[in-house]
């Protein structure tokens, strides 16, 4: 049996997350990849000995892991529900009262393509969603997904194999998008695209950044594969 959170329990993790710049590490991490002690300093804002006082806390609530390589140590999220959280918080911040706040070229790239810790969001997440949905691969209903015959055949000729590792993770599921207000995929398919899109370098991860960019090999490759129309970045 699962236990029950209590009312308290959930406030001291929002008081984690509360923390601006306990949100700006959690955040961070949202792009998928481990960072160390001192990449999240530097997106937080803050010293590294205060750094080392808030990573503590994270880690002993189970938001955060820590991976050791030799004498390196990376911090990563402690799954994939925390990062639901954080893209649903996200959400709700987005909502809130409107502040004067230009789009300037990052925030753009952001939209236009970006990582949801380790699958596709923002316009090109959308796509590759209606693309999958409309040619009967996968269908959505209520959060959850269905893997169709014709989708597993389809995802095997480009190269994913969902039943290859067996995991307790849903294979099908969604995350609301923070800047499209719609649902992309996530799971084990979401993730499975993320990475077989970075294999055949369609999309390459950008600096310090979530944004990903996409090739001129991903521009001509996602349209003949998915069908992506010319001006699909421009739509929502």
């Amino acid at each position: 049996m699962s236990n029950m959170a209590s009312g308290n329990t959930i406030a001291a993790v929002a008081a984690l997350i509360g923390d601006p710049a306990r949100a700006n590490m959690l955040s961070a991490l949202m792009g998928g990849q481990a960072l160390t002690a001192g990449e999240l300093a530097h997106h937080a804002g803050v010293t590294a000995q205060t750094t080392s006082g808030h990573l503590a806390r994270l880690a002993d609530a189970e938001l955060v892991v820590l991976e050791k390589q030799g004498r390196h140590r990376y911090y990563r999220l402690a799954s994939p529900e925390v990062a639901r959280v954080i893209e649903a918080l996200s959400v709700v911040a987005s909502e809130g009262p409107k502040r004067h706040h230009p789009v300037g070229p990052r925030d753009e790239a952001l939209r236009r393509a970006r990582t949801c810790y380790d699958h596709i969001a923002g316009r090109l997440g959308l796509a590759l969603v209606d693309s999958l949905q409309e040619s009967g691969h996968v269908v959505l209903a209520d959060g959850a997904g269905i893997l169709t015959p014709a989708g597993t055949r389809f995802l095997a000729d480009f190269g994913i194999d969902l039943g290859s590792s067996p995991s307790k993770r849903p294979l099908c599921r969604t995350c609301l998008d923070w800047s499209e207000r719609r649902p992309h995929l996530a799971g084990r398919l979401g993730a499975a695209l993320l990475t077989r899109l970075l294999d055949l370098k369609w999309v390459a991860r950008t600096p310090d950044s979530r944004a990903l960019r996409i090739t001129k090999a991903g521009e001509s490759g996602l349209a003949r594969t998915f069908g992506l129309s010319q001006d699909w970045h421009s739509r929502s």
